[in-house]
């Protein structure tokens, strides 16, 4: 049981998925940061909006016992912004290095590329037969 465990835990994917979880959460607070600070600010002025989460467009105006119904568009664009920062963080700082450290770890190993595969035998069988049939006409 314990030997399984450990199998599962020393997965290349495993450790990869738990070493990204922890790094994206621990960036959350700097990507937020970021987002709210700078994106958001920028991207209201655009559409002369004071802030970019309540931006969007009022589908019905809000009468009494009744609150407005507004499509925030904004706040998904916020979303996908602060998205698109984690997964550029994630990717250069984790993923990148994590590559390369695989590619020198091989090399030192003396592992080479692989070599170009060859035809596969339903392609080595197709050429007989068509210089077969060539080969009956003449």
């Amino acid at each position: 049981m314990i030997h399984g465990f450990r199998e599962f835990i020393l997965r290349g994917n495993v450790i990869d998925l738990a070493v990204a979880v922890v790094i994206g959460a621990a960036f959350t607070a700097i990507v937020t940061g970021l987002v709210t600070g700078i994106f958001n600010p920028v991207i209201a002025l655009i559409f002369d909006s004071s802030d970019l989460a309540k931006a969007g467009i009022p589908l019905r105006a809000a009468t009494p016992g009744h609150p407005a119904i507004i499509l925030a568009w904004g706040a998904v664009i916020s979303a996908v912004i602060q998205f698109l920062l984690v997964a550029v963080v994630v990717y250069f700082a984790l993923v990148v290095p994590m590559n390369y450290a695989k590619k020198l770890q091989a090399a030192r190993a003396g592992v080479a590329d692989a070599a170009p595969a060859g035809p596969t035998d339903i392609e080595l069988l197709t050429q007989i037969r068509d210089l077969l049939e060539a080969q009956k006409t003449k």
